[in-house]
């Protein structure tokens, strides 16, 4: 199996971007991850919420194949503990034959069109926090919950 992260619009912020970056290369200790960065789209203030979120679903749908398991991170989602994520995810290392592909949207959230062709949705917290640092909450999570599979010492109960 292998873990696809997609993500609207790159990281701004240098230091968010650095942490990110660290977390990334850890998790590629345990299991083939790859980052997709969506381009960020173009005369934005112009756009509905609804178009925006449109055009970067068409974004998102080009990256994804035939047989994926498709996880949108929402805030409507369901939430986990660490290690009932991490057992979630050993769940899913051994049932999802391809890609496991975990989606962070932009500002607005996804379109309908992503909507229904998402498997499960999960949300990291009840509070809202900007696509920014949403994917640095989830990357220490993704290699926090391969520390827990793993019995390593990251994680304290």
């Amino acid at each position: 199996m292998k873990i696809v992260l997609i993500m609207v619009k790159k990281t701004s912020n240098t230091n968010i971007a650095s942490l990110f970056e660290e977390y990334a290369t850890r998790i590629k200790h345990y299991i083939n991850l790859d980052i997709i960065t969506l381009p960020e789209l173009k005369n934005t203030k112009k756009m509905s919420e609804d178009n925006q979120k449109s055009l970067e679903g068409e974004q998102i749908s080009r990256q994804l194949m035939p047989g994926d398991w498709i996880v949108l991170l929402d805030e409507r989602g369901k939430e986990y503990r660490s290690v009932e994520f991490s057992s979630w995810i050993e769940n899913k290392m051994n049932t999802v034959n391809k890609r496991l592909v975990f989606i962070i949207g932009g500002p607005y959230g996804f379109s309908e069109k992503i909507y229904g062709l998402a498997n499960e949705k999960i949300s990291l917290s009840k509070m809202t926090f900007s696509h920014q640092i949403i994917r640095l909450i989830f990357i220490e999570q993704l290699y926090r919950a391969f520390t827990i599979i793993k019995g390593e010492p990251y994680h304290h109960e």
